[in-house]
Parts: C-alpha cells; structure tokens; sequence
C-alpha cells in the first residue's frame, strides 16, 4: 500500500514536470491565427459631416471585436484646423476602440499645418504636441491598450516616440513615422528639413532593428504600418534624389528581402483601397518581392475598414475583408 501510494505521488510528479516542461518549451508569442482592422485618412470635413459615419464604422469595429486596430494618421483633414481642441476630439475617438488601438501619425496633423484653411501653424510645434498628447507612455490607445516597445525608450532617437511595436502571437507589428507631402522633405523650410533628415535616420534604424527583433524572435510574419504612400514618386523600384521616401523604400526592401518570410506593408494617404505586391528589390534586377503584400486602406469620404487575418503558418499568411457600415457604403472604380 505505501509502495502504491509512494509510486502514484512519483508518478503524478513526473507528469507534473513534463507538463510544466511542455508549457515552457512553448515561445510565448506562439504563432496563431488573428484577425486586426486597419483604418486611416478620416475622419475627413466639417464634424458635423465627417464625425458620424466615423462613429458607426468603429461601432461596427467594436462589434467584429479584432484583436486591435491599426490607424495609419491623417485623423483629421487637410483643410481643418489643427488645434488642440481638434487633438483632444480624435484622441477621444482613438480611445473609443473597444480593444487596443496602434496609431501612427499623417500628414495632416502636423506638417500641412501651415497652410492657411490649417490654421496657419508651425509645423514642428504641432508635431510636439501631437507627440505629447498621443503618445506620453509605452502604451497603444484605445480601452485595452497594449503595451509597446518605442524607439525613444531604447536608442538615441529620443524624439521618437511614435514609432512602436509589438510581438502578438508569432507576428512583428510595427509603426514607422513616414508621412505624406514627400516626408516633410521640404525645401522651402531648412527647419523643417533638418526634422526630415533627422526623422528620416531614425526610421531606417527602426526598420531594420524591427526586422532583427523579428528574426531573433523567431517571428513568422511581420506588420510595418506607416502613413505615406511612398509608391507616387517610385519607378519600378526607383525613386527620385528628391523624394523623402527613398531611404524608407531601400531600407524596408533589402530587410523585407532578406526576412524571406510574408510582410504586411500598410497605408493610406492616397485614398485608393488596394492589395497588391509593388516591392522590388533596390539592384538592378528589380525582382517582384513576393513575400511582401502591400494594403493600402479606405479613407476620405470611404469611410471603411478593412478586416485582415493573419495566419502564420498558413502558405497565404494574410486575407482581407472590406467592413462596411450599412448606410454609407460607397465604390472606387478601378
């Protein structure tokens, strides 16, 4: 009888032992399959007219209960004033998202601030403040905000504390700050191209230890958001000397390249739902990178989502499905 006894309690340890061994030889970012929504360029126009549409799509985000949402800048437009008030009425809707919301900042909030229907601001004032209004702690947005790797908390680009990511379930997720109106590349303003050069450094370095964190992670798949439409200046893989997103396309191409595995690009800013594989590598060959797909979101007055599934262990990692809103639902011709 003791001898059972003694033999079950060793044996119930052993099981306990191999239990707990199984439990840590398991990565903690595991790859498994997910779903997120991506959004961005809106709300657009007077509150009156943009605000409740925006308001039933992230109802209808809510209600499809992603794992998080992706907003990729321009939250408000480009002929609205870039006020304070402005800030706080689209850092209110940010942190409406029933899970966690990943922002990254566009055009239209900072550096088209200086034009006249924009209030006529400095620029680089309005991009502190948007700095210090949406992103005072290595945490997303929204009501169940995860936590975050910034680069400002990590290397010398102190400044950068928009650029962010995350490991979920096997998957990379990242934001880099590349804007439209060429980057904030612009000659007229040596201030304004002196924060480009700046900003411009710290997002090829962010890039690339992105994709290393990747790999040292062992993730299967890898997410960069960002703002821009880098593709309107590029030519079969070639972009102009003048252009604030050359060093971005080369950087994100070689390390996509050599990552060898599927790679979510995502954008806005030119208003054109697409899902396609424009990335070349930057030699001469100019080869069709085929592990990375390009989405580019809703926005304006199409005001929707777009819900991707990501699989990584799946031959096609990632699947797409438009979110509409009963009500509003709009076409793009081709």
């Amino acid at each position: 009888m003791r001898r059972s006894f003694h033999h079950a309690i060793r044996s119930l340890m052993a099981g306990a032992l191999l239990a707990a061994g199984a439990l840590a030889a398991v990565p903690a970012g595991a790859a498994e399959r997910f779903s997120f929504v991506a959004i961005g360029d809106m709300p657009y126009g007077k509150p009156e007219e943009a605000y409740p549409p925006y308001e039933r799509l992230i109802a209808a985000i809510n209600a499809a209960g992603p794992d998080f949402t992706v907003h990729v800048g321009d939250i408000k437009s480009g002929s609205t004033v870039c006020s304070d008030d402005e800030f706080r009425a689209q850092l209110a809707y940010l942190n409406s998202f029933k899970t966690a919301l990943l922002y990254t900042p566009g055009d239209n909030e900072w550096t088209d601030c200086h034009r006249k229907k924009a209030g006529s601001m400095d620029p680089l004032e309005r991009l502190d403040t948007v700095r210090r209004m949406f992103f005072p702690r290595g945490l997303t947005l929204g009501k169940a905000p995860l936590p975050v790797e910034r680069q400002a908390d990590g290397s010398e680009h102190r400044q950068m504390v928009e650029n962010a990511r995350f490991l979920h379930k096997g998957v990379m997720v990242a934001t880099a700050h590349v804007v439209g109106s060429n980057n904030n590349f612009e000659t007229r303003d040596p201030a304004a191209v002196a924060e480009f050069f700046a900003r411009d450094a710290a997002n090829a370095d962010w890039i690339r230890s992105s994709f290393a964190k990747a790999k040292a992670e062992n993730a299967r798949v890898l997410i960069l958001a960002m703002q821009a439409n880098p593709f309107e200046s590029d030519q079969d893989g070639q972009t102009p000397g003048h252009s604030g997103f050359a060093r971005t396309l080369d950087v994100f191409a070689e390390e996509a390249a050599a990552f060898g595995r599927p790679v979510l690009f995502i954008h806005g800013d030119t208003h054109t739902f697409r899902i396609d594989h424009p990335f070349r590598t930057r030699d001469k060959d100019r080869i069709v990178l085929d592990n990375v797909t390009r989405l580019e979101v809703y926005g304006e007055k199409q005001v929707h989502a777009v819900k991707v599934t990501v699989d990584p262990d799946s031959e096609d990692a990632f699947t797409f499905q438009p979110l509409y809103v009963k009500g509003q639902r709009t076409f793009v011709k081709p």
